[in-house]
């Protein structure tokens, strides 16, 4: 689900399943700060967490797929 949602924010060819997990999502990929922020509302809503659960700090150290992935299962099914 991540990747698929990165793959969209990132309006490029690369096939979803083609993006490393350990890859620096900005310096690996070109991901703006503005499509990080997309990318990670989009694959929150999917996921059901809030982005509010969050703070500035937590997404700014999410710079992996699998950073992203880790800090959404840590909340998925968390009532708000």
């Amino acid at each position: 689900m991540a990747r698929r949602h990165l793959a969209l924010a990132l309006e490029s060819d690369l096939a979803p399943d083609a993006l490393d997990l350990d890859a620096d999502m900005a310096g690996d990929y070109g991901l703006t700060s503005l499509n990080k922020v997309l990318f990670l509302m989009s694959a929150c809503d999917e996921a059901a967490v809030s982005l509010a659960r969050f703070t500035e700090p937590d997404v700014a150290a999410m710079a992996t797929l699998r950073d992203v992935t880790t800090a959404l299962a840590r909340h998925v099914g968390e009532v708000d």
